[in-house]
């Protein structure tokens, strides 16, 4: 059995015909679909309601997409799972290609998109993402790589072992290992607007390099050698300009003003970066649920 699974936030407009969609292609095929409500302030459930077939899971409030992604897959029943945006940018008519390469023997099959309908600016904000996260993870994540997947029975199992709380599932998903399989595709045309502003998207970006690499955490040491190294070597430099060859080109109050202004500058980004983890730690010790569910089918 196959089960798709759809987090849902305002879809109002796209869930009909997503739906009336999905049908048509899997009309051949045992499946459930799944529509995740992360807390719509519209009547997205209302309609999910109305349609025949389905299973929804109503979470309580607004849990993030990451979340109802979660809490979708470790819900499913099928012996695989495809994973799908509701805003039409995923096309449903890719699915039994993924079917394919699962019975070709790939227990991952990943949809990248083909970065065409992005503005100049995103496009340099997902190139610089994917550059920085390749440069500083072991877990390996492809330009353009979107959670449009499908997992295995032995995936799905494997992930409901992963419970922390900060998350990017495609980068959970990822460090699990086994084959995958790429498609690539040409995005459809988004019926809404991105419900993905610049503020989430940082702070996706955030959590992605904290959850999935201690590099920042190192880099803070790094600065620490270095700067101690620097100032070190231009204590020397001082002390030979003034004692040795007796020139007064520098003040002694100018240099401990620059001294203090960089080192200050140095701890704060350092702290900030510790900061950082010690909210993650805080997060994952309080050991909350990841979601509660109001209502579910």
């Amino acid at each position: 059995m196959i089960s798709v699974i759809i987090p849902i936030l305002n879809e109002s407009n796209n869930i009909k015909e997503l739906y009336n969609k999905l049908r048509q292609v899997l009309k051949d095929k045992e499946f459930e679909i799944i529509f995740v409500n992360d807390g719509s302030t519209d009547n997205s459930i209302d309609i999910i309601k109305t349609l025949d077939d389905v299973r929804y899971i109503d979470l309580s409030r607004n849990f993030g997409k990451e979340i109802a992604i979660t809490c979708g897959i470790n819900r499913c029943l099928g012996d695989i799972a495809i994973i799908l945006d509701a805003d039409m940018e995923h096309p449903v008519e890719l699915i039994p290609r993924f079917i394919e390469e699962y019975e070709n023997g790939y227990d991952i099959v990943i949809g990248v998109k083909n970065d065409t309908n992005q503005t100049l600016f995103r496009r340099f904000l997902s190139y610089l993402f994917y550059r920085v996260i390749r440069s500083i993870s072991k877990t390996k994540i492809i330009p353009n790589e979107t959670d449009f997947r499908l997992l295995t029975r032995k995936i799905i199992k494997n992930f409901k072992k992963l419970n922390e709380q900060t998350r990017l599932t495609r980068g959970l998903i990822n460090w699990l290992g086994f084959e995958k399989k790429y498609i690539y595709f040409d995005p459809g045309l988004r019926k809404d607007t991105n419900k993905y502003k610049l503020g989430s998207l940082f702070n996706l970006a955030l959590n992605s390099f904290t959850s999935l690499s201690l590099l920042p955490l190192k880099i803070a040491g790094i600065l620490g050698i270095f700067i101690t190294l620097f100032s070190s070597m231009l204590w020397i430099i001082v002390f030979l300009n003034r004692y040795i060859y007796q020139n007064n080109f520098f003040s002694g109050t100018a240099i401990l003003a620059i001294f203090l202004m960089f080192l200050v500058g140095i701890i704060l980004i350092c702290i900030g970066i510790l900061a950082i983890y010690i909210g993650n730690i805080y997060e994952e010790v309080k050991n909350r649920p990841l979601y509660i569910i109001k209502d579910e089918k």
